[in-house]
């Protein structure tokens, strides 16, 4: 009798356990009766037909992430390059996700491969680095397209490494070298170009400086000669007025006869006391013509004045 009570128990438990279906908040499950698409069931509670309807398919509804391994490929310039990255997506339909591929995950991560290689082979080196979310956004969009059909939907793309290979490696060290260099000697050339054009310009101007500094010297020596001689002709005027003014009192012509022997006579001395030799004069004659023709000097001054 127990054991019969046991039989049936376990009986209506399996029934039970087949008839009530707990769906969870983060899946779907795809229910098939008598191996034909029934429905798809949302998460809560459900009751199914024991022996004719069964669960066939369960897909995770959050997002998800597949790592995509590194594959090589070659850029539009012909460089040999390893990428990989990573490639979230999420069950739209369970329907088409479960009768329209057979593995969705798998199926996504051979497309992500694909589509990467063509477009990496679109791309030179350096823009493969440059223009990631480009990359990315355009990965999405062609594998967006293609997985539509199995219900699923392509949320991004993310590239994690662009690898070059070690040769390629070297290469753009080298090539980074020689522009570093070149971008060195290009400042070095621009910083003597403008050493140079100061150095030029403080040369030029120096001698402008030096020239417009001469030219006032000149300038100023000119004046100061022109004015000396003013001073002299006007002194020269003026002694010339007094004389003739003495000559024309009485006794004047021999005040000015015995000036003028007074200061030959004193000159006279001066040659005597710095000569080298004696200075005779050689014909005493010569002294009364040098009196004479003063006093006919003076006359004639007297009589202009």
């Amino acid at each position: 009798m127990l054991a019969t009570l046991t039989f049936v128990f376990l009986g209506l438990l399996f029934i039970i356990i087949k008839l009530v279906l707990v769906v969870k908040m983060r899946e779907v499950c795809v229910i098939e009766r008598l191996g034909k698409f029934r429905a798809v069931m949302q998460p809560g509670l459900h009751f199914l037909i024991p022996f004719f309807d069964r669960v066939a398919y369960r897909h995770e509804t959050r997002e998800q992430v597949l790592d995509i391994p590194a594959q090589s490929c070659i850029s539009r310039d012909n460089v040999q390059i390893d990428v990989d990255g990573l490639v979230y997506i999420q069950v739209m339909d369970g329907a088409k996700a479960s009768y329209g591929i057979e593995d969705y995950r798998r199926a996504c991560i051979n497309l992500a491969q694909t589509t990467m290689r063509s477009e990496i082979g679109k791309l030179k080196l350096s823009e493969t680095f440059s223009e990631r979310d480009k990359l990315n956004e355009t990965i999405v969009r062609e594998i967006d397209k293609a997985s539509d059909p199995w219900g699923i939907k392509m949320l991004r793309y993310e590239v994690r490494n662009i690898t070059p290979s070690m040769g390629v490696i070297h290469t753009l060290e080298k090539q980074m070298e020689a522009e570093r260099q070149k971008r060195a000697e290009i400042t070095m050339a621009q910083a003597e170009k403008e050493s140079t054009i100061n150095l030029s310009e403080g040369e030029r101007q120096e001698a402008i400086n030096l020239s417009e500094g001469d030219k006032q010297k000149q300038i100023n020596e000119a004046h100061g000669r022109a004015k000396e001689i003013e001073i002299l002709t006007e002194a020269t005027a003026e002694g010339l007025n007094m004389i003739a003014s003495a000559a024309a009192t009485p006794g004047g012509d021999k005040a000015i006869k015995m000036r003028l022997m007074e200061q030959f006579i004193q000159q006279t001395g001066n040659i005597l006391k710095t000569a080298d030799v004696s200075v005779m004069p050689t014909e005493i004659a010569k002294l009364e013509g040098f009196f004479e023709g003063m006093d006919k000097v003076t006359q004639n001054v007297q009589g202009v004045k």
